[in-house]
């Protein structure tokens, strides 16, 4: 059976873990490029883009895929169009790993907005030590705030995202539990985190930390995606994969 993984996250990386030593699965895990060193895992692995939703579709049909899985970031909002437009030109079998979304808890200070770029005026016009923490990509929007003083956590180098502006680089790559994510914030000073709404376990740690904390969180809503087949572990993935195992159909 023929598997391409769009992946890039904890539910891909443990779908890969459970479908690697299966002599009937030929997986493929696709990965946008982004990380410069990603984590290795025991299946080949492709780097970059598809060339859209039609590149995709090609793909598909040339290593005549059995199942697609979509277990992309949920802000990857692109390949997962690209995704749902490819099965249907096909007829590829598609699965989304769509972590649920975090909710606001009691005792959490949340400011919800729709965009990084939203962010900005969301932190005000006084002064603050701001913890960001939504990825390297987007940190520019940051610019137009130099007023403030931030920490950026980011797996890649931030380079020069954020010229001439006081700036505490960290590089690391989580999960980042909660005793974790509690004590950066105190070593630091911090007084206003920033992130994505990512969803999952992985990094909730530090949506707790501010929690218990008492500080404020300016948060960035999951983007709508499209409405395709869906679960929301690498276990029930793998179920669904068994489900659908083709018979002596080509694709």
């Amino acid at each position: 059976m023929r598997i391409l993984i769009l992946g890039g996250t904890t539910e891909a990386a443990g779908l890969v873990r459970l479908v690697a030593d299966r002599p009937d699965h030929d997986v493929t895990l696709s990965l946008a490029g982004r990380t410069a060193s990603p984590l290795a895992l025991p299946v080949r692995t492709r780097i970059g883009g598809f060339g859209g939703a039609d590149g995709l579709a090609a793909y598909l049909r040339e290593h005549r895929v059995a199942a697609l899985i979509d277990a992309t970031h949920p802000f990857a909002k692109v390949i997962s169009g690209n995704a749902a437009s490819a099965s249907r030109a096909t007829g590829v079998p598609l699965l989304a790993i769509r972590r649920p979304a975090w909710t606001r808890q009691p005792g959490d200070a949340w400011c919800e907005v729709d965009s990084v770029a939203a962010c900005v005026p969301a932190l005000g016009a006084a002064p603050r030590r701001v913890f960001l923490t939504v990825g390297r990509l987007e940190l520019a929007a940051f610019a137009a705030a130099p007023r403030h003083r931030y920490l950026v956590r980011t797996i890649e180098p931030v380079g020069d995202a954020l010229p001439g502006i006081d700036v505490t680089a960290i590089e690391a790559r989580g999960p980042f539990d909660e005793a974790q994510e509690a004590d950066t914030m105190r070593r630091h000073g911090v007084e206003v985190l920033v992130t994505k709404n990512s969803g999952g376990l992985a990094t909730y740690g530090k949506i707790a930390a501010a929690r218990a904390l008492h500080l404020p969180v300016v948060i960035v809503r999951q983007p709508l995606l499209p409405e395709v087949a869906r679960v929301s572990d690498a276990r029930e993935a793998l179920a669904w994969l068994d489900a659908h195992r083709p018979t002596d159909r080509g694709v």
